[in-house]
């Protein structure tokens, strides 16, 4: 007996695109191909030091059995700590719950919070695997079309008009987001919570590239100030983050989410259930990201990935591409390439072939004009970005 039919879910689950790009960029690599990685969000600095060296210890301690399902106590404490000292907001270490990456956070909260039919509020364009999460438990991730005027995130009047009563549950925003690096002011995320709570629904806020800001910009909306965490929002405002982009542990596979007090003993069930308990070694490491010396190397790179932002936004343009809003986080330009083609899947297909320049397109974070944006991800140095935009503006040339 063959088991031939897989659940439906499973054919409303689109692939992950931007990995299919990496695939084939590396295939080209083992040809020997000179490829230059524009596409995936993961920038090319190791794990800080001190924080490989903290897991070291752990493992050499002996510290490889299982945590609490909700995560080490002090590590939960740090994270508190950071947000007082960091922010200046006050978060009981019994809201925060420690996951296998952000990800497992998300997991968890929807498998906590979302019923059959349910639907979560999300823009398009966004993280694509947030509205598969939402299918597997049944429920629908909602995109909403947004554009340039909001810098491509959902604002009250789109919460408002797209509200359902009998179906909407909560709305999820991404702050920065991927995959455009926008950013809402703390007067935007406020009138957004405030609208949400109207509606009856839950406002959940992925801060996933906290930390990974550019504040200090002469262009920035945030005159130089660190943008507010949304928990100064108030406790019923639910926050996700990650060791993975600020922190650079994205192989370590560790987030967190901060939830209502009331919400952490179901959480902590599933959580038994689902993960038993994030990995143990990670968690060690990650006592040391809260370090000076952690936070010193975390600082200098965010300085680094300023200067490869504001190459490719002087750039960009001369190639052809027009940047509609500039990113003020994490380290993605989402560029519309409509000028150049009407077609980008077509396009980033055939410029890796040609040019061995890896970029995404569009339409892996949405449908809202997804075939005339591209997202370039600034992960590699200034050096290979020139080489990547001399490529880019010799193929170009030829093509037009």
């Amino acid at each position: 007996f063959i088991l031939t039919g897989f659940a439906s879910r499973t054919d409303e689950i689109a692939p992950f695109q931007v990995m299919a790009i990496l695939k084939q960029a590396q295939a080209l690599a083992a040809k020997g191909v000179d490829v230059i990685h524009l596409e995936i969000g993961e920038p090319d600095f190791d794990t800080p030091q001190p924080i490989i060296q903290a897991g070291i210890d752990a493992l050499a301690a002996g510290k490889t059995h299982y945590t609490p399902a909700l995560g080490l106590p002090e590590l939960r404490q740090k994270i508190a700590d950071f947000y007082q000292a960091r922010y200046g907001v006050a978060v009981s270490a019994n809201r925060i719950a420690i996951t296998p990456g952000a990800s497992g956070a998300l997991l968890l909260l929807m498998a906590a919070r979302l019923e059959e039919g349910d639907e979560l509020l999300m823009a398009d364009p966004g993280y694509p695997c947030n509205r598969h999460f939402a299918r597997v438990f049944e429920a629908r991730g909602r995109l909403i079309a947004t554009s340039a005027d909001s810098e491509f995130q959902l604002t009250p009047q789109h919460i408002r008009q797209h509200w359902t009563k009998s179906k909407s549950k909560a709305v999820l925003i991404a702050s920065p987001a991927n995959p455009t690096g926008a950013m809402l002011s703390h007067q935007e995320l406020e009138e957004i919570a405030v609208t949400t709570a109207q509606q009856g629904g839950e406002l959940w806020v992925d801060e996933i590239y906290h930390g990974l800001t550019y504040h200090d910009g002469k262009d920035s909306k945030f005159a130089g100030k660190r943008p507010q965490t949304a928990l100064a929002l108030g406790d019923n405002v639910i926050v996700l983050n990650s060791f993975s982009k600020y922190f650079g542990m994205t192989g370590w596979r560790l987030g967190w989410m901060v939830v209502p007090e009331d919400y952490i003993p179901v959480i902590e069930r599933l959580a038994q259930n689902l993960f038993l308990a994030p990995t143990t070694p990670s968690q060690h490491a990650a006592m040391a990201a809260f370090d000076e010396d952690s936070l010193a190397i975390m600082e200098e790179r965010r300085l680094e990935l300023q200067q490869r932002r504001d190459y490719l936004l002087a750039e960009l343009p001369k190639l052809g591409f027009k940047i509609p809003v500039v990113p003020d986080g994490a380290f993605y330009i989402y560029a519309d390439a409509s000028d150049l083609t009407q077609d980008t899947q077509t396009f980033c297909q055939q410029l890796l072939q040609d040019t061995g320049v890896a970029i995404t397109p569009g339409f892996d974070f949405g449908d809202h004009n997804a075939n005339l944006f591209v997202r370039f991800a600034y992960t590699t140095n200034i050096e290979r970005l020139q080489q990547a935009i001399a490529r880019i503006q010799q193929w170009v040339s030829e093509q037009h």
